[in-house]
């Protein structure tokens, strides 16, 4: 049996691939994820509504719930659906699934990043929370898009598993966080509070301040936290990045509230 494959140059792929614009996303409500871990995530979150596969990589379909459509695309086309410099044979067209902000200030810790510009850090960000149980992510400030294709991969399927807050101002997610009843810990390397000393407040509910990569959290938005924390450097490095930052003070938090 033949079927129809689009080319990168059919309507429907030019279409899509304005997607790659952030005002675009914006207006329609939607984005691309690429890969077979992303596209399943997608699928199980409910949020994918079609998906997109070369027909000689048939190893990276999953299997499709009734009602998806599934596309079938040259090589040209996938690349034109993907920044991925060798994309992964499958791509899901999906709704935005950001949540409102106390959503995401759920559980015993989550992550609060103000002005996050690099799109792989948040997505580790949010894979790092994800996989050390955190009840929510908030992109605050000017952090960086959660549809930014290289956010949603970085993520590698948790920016599906758990609830991710956008649009808010960072001084907002400061103040509806400790309204919520946690902690705000921003992170410092000049903190007046040591990580290892931390457990009595870590066995609370905490959020963690992070900041921008490059310039660390403004000093108005870091007065405004309840406790600044330093991670200690042991060995000659001079810092830490940020997403390992984040996910060394999440398990922090995920060691202290479990015991």
């Amino acid at each position: 049996m033949s079927i129809t494959v689009l080319t990168a140059g059919n309507a429907r792929v030019k279409q899509l691939r304005r997607l790659s614009r952030r005002s675009e996303r914006s207006e329609r409500r939607l984005f691309l994820a690429e890969g077979r871990n992303a596209v399943e995530a997608a699928l199980a979150a409910g949020v994918a509504v079609e998906v997109f596969v070369q027909p000689d990589r048939d190893h990276s379909l999953p299997d499709l719930p009734e009602g998806v459509p599934l596309t079938w695309v040259d090589e040209r086309a996938l690349k034109a659906l993907t920044d991925s410099v060798t994309p992964a044979g499958v791509v899901a067209l999906c709704r935005f699934l950001d949540v409102p902000l106390d959503r995401a200030l759920v559980g015993g810790y989550v992550a609060l990043c103000a002005d996050v510009s690099d799109p792989g850090n948040a997505g580790t960000v949010i894979r790092c929370a994800d996989a050390a149980g955190a009840g929510g992510v908030v992109l605050a400030g000017r952090s960086v898009d959660l549809y930014n294709g290289k956010t949603v991969r970085a993520s590698a399927g948790s920016a599906f598993h758990l609830p991710v807050a956008t649009g808010v101002g960072a001084a907002e997610a400061v103040h509806a966080a400790q309204a919520a009843g946690f902690s705000v810990l921003a992170t410092d390397a000049h903190g007046e509070v040591d990580l290892f000393d931390a457990h009595e407040i870590l066995a609370r509910p905490t959020a963690w301040l992070l900041g921008n990569e490059a310039h660390g959290l403004d000093p108005d938005l870091a007065a405004a936290a309840d406790h600044r924390v330093r991670i200690p450097i042991l060995g000659r490095a001079e810092s830490l990045n940020l997403s390992t930052a984040a996910a060394v003070c999440l398990y922090a938090s995920a060691q202290a509230q479990r015991r």
